[in-house]
């Protein structure tokens, strides 16, 4: 049973998986892996998380803490980077789990991206649905009270859910439905649709740069880190650092491990391997080149915005826009509520683009039902069946739960998936060396240990309430594997095949 649990997947097996008609079709080069990887980081981070993190944990020092959250992800995408080139079939960290770890940890590992992919899908849903009623508030349009938020909400400061008065979002629900039809109909579309907003975007992106730079007071940058540039705590209690109101760390790791939410996306990239043209040159491009674009991007309308607002002024549920208002640009609130709602729809595209791969994966595996996950649409190619139970699953969550508690399940949960993938290359490097590796991690075993360091620490400077449920997340997993995952597993079947006697 213990050697079941943590039987590897053959690397053998692994391309075998690659032949035949259930799989997915090769379309992607680097630009349009590219496009995706960037569509699903520029979006959210910039547009909302700006405000919340600089108001509530860093201060000016946020510019500092895009630093470091960026650093933490260039060295998991060197670590994804090698395995996707070595490895190029859908199921991101899961399968590279499986080929190293074991069946177990695998599980555990694709069951949290599931957390990734869809809670980070809903919030991004909520997120749209805001900036809607902003754009179209504008014109003085407003939809009924009941269908513009979900029934009740977090209050951090009592810790209590509160009623709103409303029924559902629905504004989060249609456009999870529209996202849901296009990425039915095919990954082609997909693509190019996602292209055109990333364009439209990163030239908003751009004109809050250029403009807003000739609004920088540097005198909103002193003091540049009024919460210190700490901020790491222990399930709860703060080791290094201020305490927040309820106990929570401030400082610029805890900015860091907010925002870290901003940088969910590169891994995306991984997840679409199956449908790269030439997976071992493009995939690593198009995931270090998407991180490194949104990196500096990040870093510089962190330090516009902080520059041109006072941090304990900006507006920390539209950031962006609000801060050009203040400096007397009035006029440009409508550009970047347009470019804002752009963003987070390619950002909602890719996150709901990106989970039915990781079940498509699993099916295989047999750990889920093959004949919903593992579905591929016969002319459209797409795994559309767990694409409609995305939809629907996120749509339900956008709907239904307010924002505060989606959007603190969804870091915990991705730093756990990179301290894992980190670890697999460790692990690979050790028990397949001579393995094919078109693009290896450079300064191994630095590059992966520092990693996993940087990771663990974020994870450690985020509220104990983030610890408490992604362990309840995992226990519904458990629950899930040994009732029908381990039962149905193809690994536990299979046998490698016995060796031919030439000499017969």
């Amino acid at each position: 049973m213990g050697s079941g649990l943590f039987k590897r997947k053959p690397y053998e097996l692994l391309m075998e998986e690659m032949k035949g008609e259930n799989r997915l079709r090769r379309i992607l080069g680097p630009v349009g892996l590219t496009s995706l990887g960037v569509g699903a980081i520029v979006g959210t981070g910039i547009f909302v998380l700006t405000g919340v993190a600089a108001a509530d944990k860093a201060g000016p020092a946020l510019i500092l803490s895009f630093c470091l959250a960026g650093v933490a992800c260039v060295f998991a995408a060197l670590c994804y980077a090698e395995f996707a080139s070595m490895v190029p079939v859908a199921g991101s960290a899961y399968t590279y789990a499986y080929a190293t770890l074991g069946e177990l940890l695998a599980w555990i590992i694709g069951w949290d991206l599931i957390l990734e992919y869809a809670v980070a899908s809903a919030t991004v849903a909520h997120g749209w649905s805001q900036y809607f009623q902003n754009l179209i508030g504008i014109f003085d349009i407003h939809l009924p009270k009941g269908i513009t938020r979900a029934p009740f909400d977090f209050n951090p400061a009592t810790g209590l859910l509160t009623g709103t008065g409303t029924a559902f979002d629905l504004p989060a629900v249609i456009i999870t439905i529209i996202i849901t039809l296009i990425l039915v109909k095919g990954i082609r579309e997909s693509v190019t649709f996602n292209a055109t907003m990333v364009a439209i975007k990163l030239v908003i992106v751009l004109f809050v740069i250029a403009v807003g730079a000739f609004y920088i007071n540097t005198d909103n940058w002193v003091p540049f880190a009024p919460f210190g540039y700490t901020g790491i705590a222990f399930f709860g209690k703060t080791l290094i650092g201020q305490t927040g109101l309820n106990g929570e760390p401030l400082g610029m790791f805890a900015g860091a491990a907010m925002i870290f939410f901003a940088y969910i996306g590169f891994d995306s990239v991984s997840t679409h391997a199956e449908e790269a043209k030439n997976p071992s040159k493009d995939v690593p491009i198009g995931i270090i080149a998407s991180l490194l674009i949104c990196t500096v991007l990040y870093i510089a309308v962190s330090a516009v915005i902080t520059g041109m607002v006072p941090y304990n002024k900006i507006n920390i549920d539209a950031p962006v826009s609000d801060a050009f208002m203040q400096v007397g640009l009035p006029w440009a609130q409508f550009l970047i509520a347009l470019g804002a709602l752009t963003g987070i729809t390619s950002v909602l595209l890719v996150m709901m683009l990106s989970q039915p791969r990781v079940f498509l994966a699993m099916a295989r595996d047999g750990l889920v039902p093959p004949s919903i996950f593992g579905a591929i649409h016969p002319k459209f190619r797409t795994p559309w069946k767990s694409t409609i139970l995305t939809g629907i699953f996120v749509g339900t969550l956008a709907a239904l739960l307010p924002l505060r508690i989606l959007a603190e399940l969804v870091n915990i949960g991705t730093l756990l998936a990179f301290v894992i993938v980190c670890s697999a290359v460790l692990i690979m490097r050790r028990t397949h060396p001579d393995a094919k590796r078109p693009f290896r991690a450079p300064f191994v075993p630095l590059v992966p240990i520092l990693g996993i360091i940087f990771c663990v620490l974020l994870m450690f400077a985020l509220p104990s309430e983030n610890w408490l449920r992604l362990l309840a997340w995992l226990l519904i997993g458990f629950v899930i594997y040994f009732l029908y995952g381990r039962r149905h597993s193809v690994m536990s079947k299979w046998r490698p095949p016995l060796p031919v006697d030439n000499e017969k």
